[in-house]
């Protein structure tokens, strides 16, 4: 049957439905980003308050700006909003449900007068954002807004007609202004560290850029909570829509399949309101910096150390590799010595139990993850989520040995083949850059550690270089099992 809100009553009754009723469920969140990860995270966690009873005036209206978030508009509008949510479990058992918190959905070049008043109805007091690391405009150099970016100086020449995340929800926030409404608060989602932070400087320059005095109000008036999120979810497959369809009738044509595990920590600051999030796992907090670092410098940090060894050793599963007590061991080896003296103790946290966490997440077969998907957008990742690992552990004098090889492992596979001659599929933002300095290896075996807006001066620091430049030397000589296996026999006499 096709998912919509007049065959739920036909759905099977393994799959749990709403349980409230969704004609009573009202906007009162603008999600930016629409995607797996936002649909299996917070419109998941909405969906629970909801299940209470709770939070039926915090529905979520979608918002797109990119030609490709027509897909989703589409696919929304043809369901209701609905979709399936698959939760794969390392027993292979599952938990499914319809999930019913998305009630509206606008594609904002169809109509933007219309999404600007979405943004400015007093009904909406949380914008939230999915927009990966790559969507809040920072120079990679400065660190600053990029002013020079075309879009960006497009939506500055003609603010009425906005065409970026910036341009709009500053046009929603100005307008609100005018009208003597309250803001509504900015809440990102997105893998960045501080990313309230991170997003409460992109959009204050913008506001100021747009108007100085409307940038001081924007930067007195609107909070940008920081949050940690986290659940592994892979990119949606035909397998994963035909898998629906056969196992419980259902015709969706974009559900999300994810992990059991979920995580949202989320800095207890909003100007208008927010859901009870506390009443469905979410840890509300004064400070998220400490589960931030946790995530990003073990979860995220050694989705990187798996994957370009990984890769290269012709791994292209995530689960697979991850079988590899080689490899599970190295992740280990590396978030107890390098990753675990920079984070701070954490109350009610057992850093050693989500560690061993993380890689019985990361074996979880039925989840699919890709090695692809963890390889992609190094340029964003290694810079945030490793390198200062790196430094913390060079200023207290502590060994950077892993650390070091998982970078050369990325310069390796940047060099774009793998150890059987394959090429590989560079995806990145900056793939022209990196692919040019791994290419000069051969000339210069310190020719990827040059690039200074990715690794600032970490060239100049023998402790790091030395171990970098062996582990390069030895995955161009042994390749990447042989070299996995010496870095850890060195670690272990260390």
């Amino acid at each position: 049957m096709k998912l919509s809100n007049q065959t739920l009553a036909e759905i099977p009754p393994e799959v749990q439905v709403p349980a409230y009723d969704r004609s009573k469920v009202s906007a009162g969140i603008v999600h930016f980003g629409v995607g797996g990860f936002h649909r299996a995270h917070q419109a998941m966690y909405l969906d629970r308050l909801m299940n209470q009873g709770r939070a039926l005036d915090w529905g979520i209206c979608g918002m797109g700006i990119m030609p490709s978030d027509t897909h989703m508009r589409d696919t929304l509008s043809d369901s209701d909003g609905l979709y399936t949510l698959v939760v794969k479990n390392p027993d292979g058992s599952r938990e499914v449900r319809v999930i019913g918190s998305i009630v509206d959905y606008l594609y904002a070049p169809d109509d933007t007068r219309a999404a600007i008043e979405k943004l400015a109805d007093p009904a909406i007091r949380i914008v939230s954002l999915t927009v990966t690391e790559g969507g809040y405009n920072v120079n990679p150099v400065t660190g600053e807004f990029d002013l020079q970016n075309r879009a960006i100086a497009a939506d500055l020449a003609d603010p009425e007609n906005p065409k970026t995340t910036f341009g709009l929800i500053s046009a929603g926030l100005k307008l609100r202004r005018e009208r003597g409404l309250a803001p509504f608060t900015v809440m990102s989602c997105d893998n960045i560290q501080g990313n309230g932070e991170v997003a409460h400087k992109m959009f204050g320059a913008f506001a100021t850029a747009l108007d100085a005095e409307f940038g001081t109000w924007v930067q007195a008036n609107v909070p940008f909570p920081n949050s940690m999120v986290d659940r592994i979810t892979p990119v949606t497959t035909d397998a994963d829509r035909r898998d629906v369809t056969e196992r419980y009738g259902i015709e969706d044509a974009w559900p999300v399949v994810c992990e059991d595990f979920v995580q949202w920590a989320l800095e207890d600051k909003f100007v208008s309101g927010r859901p009870e999030f506390e009443q469905v796992g979410v840890q509300v907090v004064a400070d998220v910096v400490p589960f931030e670092l946790m995530k990003l410098r073990l979860l995220n940090a050694t989705h990187q150390g798996l994957c370009y060894f990984g890769h290269l050793a012709g791994y292209r599963a995530v689960h697979d590799a991850a079988r590899n007590e080689l490899f599970a061991q190295f992740l280990l080896r590396y978030m107890r010595t390098e990753a675990q003296p920079t984070l701070a103790a954490l109350p009610g946290v057992d850093l050693t139990a989500y560690q061993d966490k993380l890689i019985e997440r990361y074996r979880n077969e039925h989840v699919a993850d890709t090695i692809a998907r963890l390889c992609a957008d190094s340029s964003d990742r290694i810079p945030k989520w490793l390198m200062p690992v790196v430094r913390e552990n060079l200023a207290a004098d502590r060994d950077v040995h892993l650390s070091a090889a998982i970078v050369a492992s990325w310069a390796r596979y940047a060099e774009g083949t793998d150890e059987m001659g394959e090429p590989i599929q560079i995806v990145d933002r900056l793939a022209q850059e990196v692919s040019a300095a791994a290419a000069k290896h051969s000339e210069d075996p310190l020719a990827f550690l040059r690039q200074r807006d990715l690794f600032g001066d970490i060239i100049n620091d023998e402790r790091f270089t030395k171990p970098y430049l062996e582990t390069l030397e030895s995955l161009h000589s042994q390749g990447s099992i042989a070299t996995l296996e010496r870095v850890m026999a060195q670690s272990a006499a260390r």
